[in-house]
């Protein structure tokens, strides 16, 4: 646990961030966390950063000081590329750092991506990580605190506090485990991998389709149809700063998407469609489907084929998966970091050359790992046997005894 002095380790005044500033300018290394409240924003209002050096480590009342100079000069040592930034499952944490400081902060290391390649699961919490390799008890009693409210306590500000006290040591094992087994570079590329992620992310609203569950069962036009109403809402949500649930639910713009209707009656008539949501945005929502009704075919979305697998694929993606988690246990990575279900059935469906393939564990560290063998098994050049002395599934060259 953390000790705390709230007199100095709370910054609520330009002044003590400005001190704080200065005690983080020649860190080679800085741990870093937020707290937040995203249930009523688009963006979600930024409450505490913490953060922790050696020698340093401070909670930051970001509505306090986010508008002085000493916020400016924070953000410039946070995106230094002299400066390595450590967190845990940061993706949020660098959304809303790249938000704030206007770029995202490089580099950075994730210790959750990390520990996931050396043998601590995927997607390890933060507190279990703790526990594993510091052997302390995080208290999680403040987990579902209102950040917003002031004053904190002082248990809240040590427990926001341990949420980076301990990342630096786990940091330092992290790193010496992961040069031990020479995977310092697949840790790179999976940090490369998040940042182009994010990047994309930002760049790309028409893309957020995508992320709608069942925009795959859609018609190629139909589909087209939700891209647009995605990205309307996507602006919506961004010019009123509500979260998108807010705007229109999902599964209200997958329905939309199926049954475009044409008028603000056969709108009002929708499952879903509620009357102040037609009168807010029955026009704009009209107006958005004629458009992406008018488009070309030749600009309609591409949508995943949706056919059920024949029992033979089904039985090559079942063994694939076999092999994919025996050779990941006989390298102690998590099995899910390497390839997904998803990966597999592309492989198994794949009509190109492998060249022309892309799909992630045929790329870089992955392909080293495990792709290869899977090429081998499914081009029939690689026998798969379970060795009943062990228990374990064998794998060897069909010229090998």
């Amino acid at each position: 646990m953390a000790t705390l002095d709230p007199d100095q380790t709370f910054i609520t005044s330009d002044h003590m961030l400005d001190r704080l500033c200065d005690q983080l300018a020649n860190s080679a290394v800085i741990a870093i966390d937020t707290e937040f409240m995203g249930e009523d924003h688009f963006i979600p209002r930024l409450e505490l950063i913490q953060v922790a050096a050696e020698g340093v480590a401070a909670v930051i009342d970001f509505p306090a000081v986010q508008d002085s100079a000493p916020m400016v000069r924070f953000w410039e040592l946070v995106c230094d590329a002299r400066i390595e930034k450590v967190l845990h499952a940061g993706r949020q944490d660098l959304e809303l750092f790249a938000h704030h400081a206007g770029r995202l902060p490089k580099p950075f290391f994730d210790t959750q991506i990390a520990a996931a390649m050396v043998g601590y699961g995927a997607q390890t919490a933060y507190a279990n990580l703790v526990q594993r390799v510091q052997g302390v008890k995080l208290d999680k009693a403040h987990t579902f605190t209102n950040w917003s409210q002031r004053p904190l306590s002082k248990d809240q500000l040590v427990y926001a506090l341990d949420d980076v006290t301990f990342l630096l040591p786990i940091h330092r094992h992290l790193r010496q485990k992961l040069s031990v087994m020479g995977r310092l570079d697949w840790v790179d590329e999976e940090f490369s991998r998040l940042e182009v992620s994010l990047g994309a992310q930002a760049r790309d609203p028409q893309e957020r389709y995508q992320r709608i569950r069942g925009w795959d069962s859609l018609k190629p036009r139909a589909a087209g149809v939700l891209r647009d109403l995605a990205a309307w809402r996507e602006g919506e949500a961004r010019r009123r700063n509500v979260p998108r649930g807010r705007v229109m639910r999902d599964e209200v713009l997958v329905q939309l998407a199926r049954q475009t209707p044409r008028t603000l009656d056969q709108l009002r008539g929708m499952r879903g469609m509620y009357s102040s949501e037609v009168e807010r945005n029955g026009q704009a929502l009209l107006a958005t489907m004629q458009q992406a009704l008018a488009r070309p075919e030749s600009e309609w979305p591409e949508v995943p084929r949706d056919r059920k697998p024949d029992p033979e694929s089904t039985g090559v993606l079942e063994l694939l998966q076999a092999v994919l988690k025996s050779r990941a246990a006989m390298e102690n990575i998590a099995p899910t970091l390497i390839a997904t279900t998803g990966d597999l059935q592309a492989l198994v469906e794949r009509t190109s050359p492998v060249e022309e393939v892309d799909i992630p564990v045929l790329r870089g560290w992955r392909r080293q790992l495990v792709g290869e063998t899977l090429l081998s098994v499914l081009s029939g050049n690689l026998k798969v046997w379970i060795d009943p002395q062990i228990g374990k599934l064998r794998f060897g060259h069909l010229d090998h005894p």
